[in-house]
């Protein structure tokens, strides 16, 4: 029987010997293998850990100890030592998330998988031990280039503050987030990877001067209280005891032996301790190895014998953004990009690739590619920066206060906006069109295809006194939906055939083909419908007002929280232009989705043209008083749930 199959729990490890658990270590691997490339999902993280985790549950006792996972995409070997070995439907709806999961075991944290999160919360978590006076543990497991995020350094700076307060920070440090890591730290760890510890220095010096007669063993205590000098001479780790932090390491990442002394000694220690230990990202998988992009960071379905595409993949999103990024910066010298840690998954590997001066890779650090985007502004340049839509939540303050206010020629591209699916729920990119709703002087352009995401980054290169936004989804692009005509900025979609129309329906981005579908719907119904598509939803356009008042009803549908968004924000331009027109927004409940197809999710919320489709029947019939519920029933689809 398979070593994996008997583990059920993390104590199950105590009873394993050395030998069983590399033994253990290899099963998981081509677990890990075998069942990643059937659903898709991070592999080369989790190679990289195999180790590194069984250590981890052998020496602590969790769920009373708390292992705590940044980025959580690490954590599915953890997931298969605490009895969730059923990877079959991996990130799908009912099934394991890509991500710790409180639902799913008690073993688990932190959900939110927004890098450089976890000390922050070790940091606390240690603190209320300290007040409730529990004897338990708190490992705070950081790596894949989240230690370059700025919010980790806030938090070793308070941690560092409590030297009696037991806290263990493991440094996975393969060298890589998605890609290589950068940075100054980067290049410090990077030192400490190819020096010798100072410990071995002086377990050495130590037997030969102890053998040396009358000065041997003096001269040994004065280089031993000298040793913080030492350290900083061997192997710098002076950085992190400046902090007040203890260190250990470097540490063979897969040396599972090692890793528990390394780890039994932290656990000792009774204050906050770093345990440095290195990884091979993708290790003992030759085609991730190979991969000098990612390491298979993230993969949709592959041969696990090749490590190529099950299927080919057509024209996405991201690509087409990408090779124009590449056409722009050939017509224009001023045009740069920034992106946060993740060159190749927002798309811009081309553009590096042939401008290799042009592009700034800031890490982890969303806050500090805001601000340092406006300084490029400042200077003279035009800086593009390209981040998944629900990471740029956390520089809304840089946006606002760095960007806006002054006045910085700053264009965000966001990638993964709206319902994203299989990756959960921190991964849905459905806050950005309402939050940037607030900002003043911003411009938010939401393409609908591939066509208009290379016109609408060209517009917004194009502003140079004011932030701008292009957002667009995961996946494939769909075929272009052309426009039949033009009122103010906004493309019309579809005529209704008549002077006095029912229904004005306002389709924002890549929901274009299903607002068709429901145009086609109501139609059935005999409901005349006009379709329009903003492009640019910030501002509303002035045309908005005067089209909707030769309409009956209003309906608006966006992949975004319907709190605050886009509909939110037409309806204001409605009431400030005195048009009392009927409004029914549909879009994204404010609540937190869980992970599943986008499909599923968007059936799910309601947002399918039959369920929008009958809901807005309903209200037609109600504005002719002849409102029953048959009116309503376009198809056999249960009634939308917001």
């Amino acid at each position: 029987m398979p070593l994996l199959t008997r583990i059920t729990g993390p104590r199950d490890l105590d009873r394993l010997s050395q030998e069983e658990l590399d033994q253990l270590a290899g099963e998981i691997r081509s677990f890990l293998v075998e069942a990643v490339s059937k659903t898709g999902g991070h592999l080369g993280p989790n190679l990289g850990v195999v180790e590194l985790t069984i250590a981890l549950h052998r020496v602590f006792d969790s769920p009373k100890d708390k292992v705590l996972w940044d980025t959580g995409h690490q954590s599915y070997v953890h997931k298969l030592l605490t009895g969730r070995q059923d990877f079959s439907q991996l990130k799908k709806k009912g099934g394991l998330s890509g991500y710790p999961s409180q639902a799913e075991s008690e073993h688990d944290v932190i959900e939110n998988s927004h890098a450089s999160t976890v000390l922050g919360w070790a940091d606390g978590i240690a603190k209320a031990n300290q007040l409730k006076k529990r004897d338990s543990h708190v490992v705070a497991v950081i790596g894949d280039g989240a230690l370059t995020g700025g919010m980790a350094w806030e938090a070793l700076n308070n941690i560092a503050d409590a030297k009696d307060r037991p806290l263990v920070i493991v440094v996975n440090d393969n060298e890589r987030s998605y890609a290589p890591t950068i940075g100054g730290l980067a290049n410090h760890l990077a030192t400490l990877r190819t020096t010798d510890g100072y410990e071995r220095f002086l377990a050495r010096g130590k037997d030969l001067l102890e053998r040396t007669p009358v000065v041997g063993r003096p001269l040994y205590e004065t280089l031993h209280g000298a040793k913080k000098g030492l350290k900083d001479f061997i192997a710098p780790q002076g950085m992190f005891e400046d902090l007040g932090l203890k260190y250990v390491g470097p540490i063979d990442g897969h040396d599972i032996e090692a890793l528990e002394s390394a780890l039994a000694r932290a656990k000792r220690f009774g204050g906050p301790v770093i345990v440095h230990c290195l990884t091979e990202k993708g290790r003992g998988y030759q085609p991730a190895l190979q991969d000098e992009a990612d390491r298979f960071h993230g993969i949709g379905p592959i041969h696990p014998d090749t490590g190529l595409p099950v299927k080919a993949s057509g024209a996405d999103w991201t690509s087409v953004f990408g090779d124009e990024m590449v056409r722009l910066g050939k017509e224009r010298d001023d045009i740069v990009a920034i992106t946060a840690a993740m060159l190749q998954p927002v798309g811009l590997k081309k553009f590096a690739d042939t401008f290799p001066d042009r592009i700034y890779d800031v890490g982890i650090a969303e806050q500090h590619g805001a601000v340092s985007a406006a300084g490029l502004a400042h200077g003279g340049l035009h800086p593009v920066f390209a981040v998944y839509a629900t990471f740029l939540n956390r520089a809304f303050d840089q946006v606002l206060m760095d960007v806006a206010l002054h006045k910085c020629g700053v264009t965000f591209v966001l990638d993964r906006a709206g319902v994203t699916g299989t990756d959960g729920a921190s991964h849905n990119g459905m806050w950005d069109m309402s939050i940037l709703q607030v900002v003043p002087g911003l411009r938010l352009a939401a393409p609908r295809d591939a066509e208009q995401v290379r016109a609408q980054l060209r517009e917004a290169v194009a502003v140079d006194d004011a932030p701008t936004v292009v957002r667009f989804s995961k996946g494939a692009v769909g075929p272009a939906v052309p426009a039949v005509g033009r009122v103010g900025g906004m493309d019309v979609l579809r005529e209704p055939g008549t002077d006095r129309p029912d229904v004005l329906l306002v389709s924002v981005g890549a929901l274009a083909p299903m607002c068709l579908e429901i145009a086609g719907l109501l139609d059935k119904q005999g409901i005349s419908t006009t379709v329009v598509d903003p492009r640019w939803v910030k501002p509303v356009d002035e045309a908005m007002a005067p089209l909707a008042e030769r309409h009956r009803v209003v309906v608006t549908v966006e992949d975004n929280s319907r709190v605050g968004g886009v509909g939110a924000a037409i309806a204001q331009a409605l009431r400030d232009a005195g048009v009392d027109v009927p409004l029914r927004d549909f879009g994204i409940p404010p609540r937190f989705l869980d992970h599943a197809s986008r499909g599923e999710v968007l059936a799910e919320i309601g947002l399918t043209a039959p369920d929008i489709a009958r809901q807005v029947t309903g209200l037609v019939a109600k504005l002719d008083g002849r409102y029953d519920r048959t009116a309503a029933d376009v198809d056999s689809v249960e009634p939308a749930r917001d």
